[in-house]
């Protein structure tokens, strides 16, 4: 973990980042002058379960793992974040300790908001707290959705849902490579690890993506969509 203080780089990520663009100056001020961006490394944690919050977390570039930790030394991959997005913000309002972990999985840029400035700004800023309700009601959806796909669809399409989550929503790609381990995409896709090999290796078999260690490419994607459609 490295931190780094360059003032002028926050103002850049302010000016790129849609969450952020109906600011005044005034208020980018203000986060620029509370705010610190820290340069993760593959494996580095970003905050453990049960430890309090008191800072909002922007990944600006880099994946981050959300998981959660049981008593036996075991966990459970939630979710991956990625760019341009909040990380831990349905917690910070809720509880006063992380409900799960979080754990950057490739090199990532983070920009840690003092949360007496970010709650000012959501009291202040009526566009940036709708803003906000939207990311957390998309959240809640995701939930609900991958809820729905565990209980009840058949493993080829928790796979193919597992596909479409990296393709679409992490990597805006066809073609990408897994972050994770066969064991974490098998949490992921709510099965065990045999299992998820033995399906991935019939969707290579039967020419719906190609492999190639952690490369992957979809090749059918209609296959695909209808597999995660059907269940």
């Amino acid at each position: 973990m490295e931190n780094t203080d360059p003032k002028n780089d926050i103002q850049g990520i302010l000016d790129k980042s849609w969450v952020f663009k109906n600011f005044s100056e005034e208020e980018r001020d203000a986060v620029i002058q509370n705010s610190s961006l820290v340069q993760y490394h593959n494996k580095d944690t970003l905050f453990r379960q049960h430890t309090r919050t008191s800072h909002v977390m922007y990944v600006v570039s880099g994946l981050v793992k959300i998981y959660k930790e049981n008593g036996t030394n075991r966990s459970v991959t939630l979710k991956i974040i990625s760019g341009n997005q909040f990380v831990g913000l349905d917690n910070i309002y809720a509880e006063s300790e992380y409900q799960y972990s979080g754990t950057a999985i490739v090199d990532t840029m983070v920009l840690i908001i003092d949360f007496g400035t970010f709650n000012h700004l959501v009291l202040s800023n009526g566009r940036f707290a709708l803003d906000l309700i939207r990311i957390l009601s998309r959240d809640s959806l995701y939930i609900f959705t991958r809820l729905n796909s565990q209980t009840h669809k058949q493993l080829p399409g928790r796979i193919a849902d597992v596909l479409l989550y990296f393709s679409e929503e992490i990597f805006h790609s066809y073609s990408f490579e897994f972050p994770l381990t066969r064991h974490e995409l098998a949490e992921l896709a709510g099965t065990t690890k045999e299992s998820f090999i033995r399906t991935i290796n019939e969707f290579k078999h039967d020419k719906i993506i190609q492999m190639d260690g952690r490369k992957v490419e979809i090749k059918s994607l209609d296959v695909v969509k209808i597999l995660s459609e059907l269940g």
